[in-house]
C-alpha cells in the first residue's frame, strides 16, 4: 500500500476524514487536525508502516509527512 493510501486510511479510521478530500497538498490545519490528533495520527503511523519518527519538525501538509515516511 502506498504511504499516502495508509495516511488516508489511518485518517478516516481515528478522525472520520473522508479519504477523498485529503490530498498530498492539504495542510492539516485545513482536515482540522490539531497538536493532539497530531500525536495519535503519528503514533498510529509508526505502528502502521514499521518506523521511529523520532521528533518530525516543519510537517505542514500531507505531503510533507509522506516524504517524511518514505525517507525513513
Amino acid at each position: 500500500m502506498a504511504t499516502i493510501d495508509t495516511v488516508k486510511t489511518i485518517l478516516q479510521e481515528n478522525l472520520d476524514i473522508d479519504p477523498a478530500t485529503v490530498n498530498e497538498s492539504s495542510t492539516f490545519e485545513s482536515l482540522g487536525i490539531d497538536s493532539l490528533d497530531m500525536v495519535e495520527l503519528i503514533c498510529d503511523l509508526e505502528e502502521a508502516c514499521e518506523v521511529d519518527f523520532g521528533e518530525p519538525e516543519g510537517l505542514a501538509s500531507v505531503g510533507d509527512l509522506v516524504a517524511y515516511i518514505d525517507s525513513l
